[in-house]
């Protein structure tokens, strides 16, 4: 599966700084300093429905991190996925009377698009949960050959105390957790189970529904946290930066993944930080597809609405925070996006290498990219009421907002 082209990142002057970010397993900000090469996974979509706005903000998160860790001179080995055969998916195939291939591959097109117009990064590898299967099945196998694994009526589950550090990533007790399974796709209420919190591995073929060649586990296809465990283990190895993702994510799903890649490694831990982002909310409840609540980046770009300022939208709250969407969020950002171009389109300006150590402070410490912006706008309010001398200034400005912001003026 292909990724989407990735927009020019200009060179800045001087070197980034080491980023300090917060990792939910120890519920603390950790000073991330990678090798040469950073590497960062970020679990991808399920592509039943359009790019929301609850998506562009988790993926503008993950753009930062790789933008503070090019402007420190490193390379950046990104990964996603596309979880493109799931229960939702196919529900909703059914729903709309559609082939289930055509809607994943349909949406997954347009979530590329979106991505290219709000200038996010792409992964150098972008790899779905179909074509993900023929490396998954053997560690299934592996997982239930070692005892870490069962089968219970045809299906495989992995035992999640195969794991002695299983909920060190979400921290949260096992009423908690059951709650939370049964919320967000587990079958916690199974009988049969060793666990009620033992997530499934491997499903059996179901009656109308896709399957694929399962080796010794017979023809099925993959559980949702065993996909992403195969494909950062391929193509990242253990121990990689940084797993991100959205709040809603650190359990089951970031913390079932750690489970199995420990289990089938013996090491610890899978990611060095688990970073998630917020929540953004419409009317009061969070966005979601399930409730249909729901503000599209596609609807937006087709109504006029310039991508740069749906970027500065989102970066106007901090990743971490849970926050809603508004017409006068929007009505803010274009705004912004005017004063800013106003701006780097005079002449000269006010001197403008602080500002660019003031972006890059502020991303450094946790992606405060609010402050970042604060900072931006109160160059440009200088460049409004006094103007400038220096003739490169705002040209230093433009690139560093391209570089470290990712927002074109």
């Amino acid at each position: 599966m292909h990724a989407w082209p990735a927009s020019e990142v200009p060179a800045l002057p001087g070197k980034g700084r080491d980023l300090r970010i917060h990792d939910t397993a120890t519920d603390g900000l950790v000073t991330l300093a990678p090798g040469p090469v950073a590497r960062i996974y970020v679990c991808g979509i399920t592509p039943y429905d359009a790019t929301h706005m609850g998506h562009a903000a988790t993926y503008n998160a993950f753009d930062l991190v790789q933008r503070v860790w090019l402007d420190t001179k490193r390379q950046v080995h990104y990964v996603q996925n596309v979880t493109d055969v799931d229960d939702p998916l196919l529900e909703r195939a059914v729903r709309d009377g559609i082939d289930w291939e055509g809607l994943a591959e349909r949406e997954t097109a347009l979530f590329r698009e979106d991505m290219t117009a709000l200038r996010m990064l792409p992964p150098q590898h972008y790899v779905g949960a179909v074509e993900a299967i023929p490396g998954i099945v053997p560690l299934v196998e592996r997982l239930r050959d070692s005892g870490a694994a069962y089968e219970l009526e045809g299906d495989t589950y992995f035992s999640v105390e195969a794991d002695p550090h299983f909920g060190s990533v979400s921290n949260l007790d096992a009423a908690a957790m059951r709650l939370l399974s049964a919320e967000r796709g587990g079958d916690p209420d199974r009988p049969g189970k060793k666990n009620p919190l033992d997530p499934m591995l491997w499903m059996a073929a179901r009656d109308g529904e896709p399957s694929w060649d399962g080796g010794s586990l017979g023809r099925g296809r993959p559980g949702w946290h065993i996909e992403c465990v195969a494909i950062a283990l391929d193509h990242l190895g253990m121990g990689f930066d940084v797993q991100g993702g959205g709040s809603d994510l650190a359990f089951p799903h970031h913390e079932m993944g750690a489970s199995h890649a420990q289990a089938l490694t013996g090491e610890f831990p899978m990611a060095k930080a688990y970073v998630h982002a917020g929540m953004v909310a419409l009317d009061g409840e969070k966005m979601s597809k399930s409730k249909g609540n729901l503000v599209f980046v596609s609807q937006l770009r087709r109504d006029g609405v310039d991508p740069a300022a749906i970027r500065l939208a989102l970066l106007a709250h901090h990743y971490r925070a849970d926050w809603e969407w508004t017409d006068q969020v929007l009505a803010d950002a274009v705004a912004r996006l005017d004063r800013w171009r106003a701006a780097v389109s005079r002449p000269d300006g006010p001197p403008a290498e602080a500002l660019v150590e003031e972006i890059r402070a502020a991303l450094a410490d946790d992606l405060d990219a609010p402050a970042a912006l604060a900072a931006v706008d109160r160059w440009a309010a200088r460049q409004s009421a006094e103007g400038g001398t220096d003739d490169g200034a705002p040209g230093v400005v433009s690139r560093a907002v391209d570089a470290l912001l990712g927002v074109a003026l």
